[in-house]
């Protein structure tokens, strides 16, 4: 679990962290490779990248035939979570409506979309009210 008032991951750390969810086990080359058809990146950043990503806790690293594997320790739901909480804190006073609110405003949303957002606010609703009693 990362620290609690750990900033949030950088472009390039999100990367990398999506390609090890993707792969669910993953070597530097194999990292390296995936990232490539993005941008060219030397073995060496992508390295320190997930050596960075472990020591913040992100990831953890056996020794297999000589070759460090990578494992993520976090889930991509915990991460985007984490970082939805930092985006409120940082532009909406930690107000959860206000950045609804504003990607409500700011995106134009599929009437399916709409629906399961309807539908989350109902349970999100059930749950409160239940707690309440």
């Amino acid at each position: 679990m990362p620290r609690k008032k750990e900033k949030p991951l950088g472009n390039l750390e999100l990367k990398v962290m999506s390609v090890v969810w993707n792969l669910h086990k993953a070597t530097v080359r194999e990292v390296k490779n995936a990232l490539r058809r993005r941008k060219p990146l030397a073995y060496t950043t992508v390295l320190s990248v997930m050596q960075v990503l472990e020591k913040k806790g992100f990831l953890r690293h056996e020794t297999l035939e000589r070759k460090y594997v990578y494992y993520p320790k976090v889930s991509r739901e915990e991460v985007v979570k984490s970082n939805i909480k930092h985006l409120a804190n940082r532009l909406f006073d930690g107000s959860a409506e206000l950045l609804v609110v504003n990607v409500l405003e700011s995106q134009d949303l599929s009437p399916d979309e709409l629906r399961r957002l309807k539908q989350l606010i109902t349970a999100k609703e059930r749950q409160t009210q239940k707690k309440s009693r």
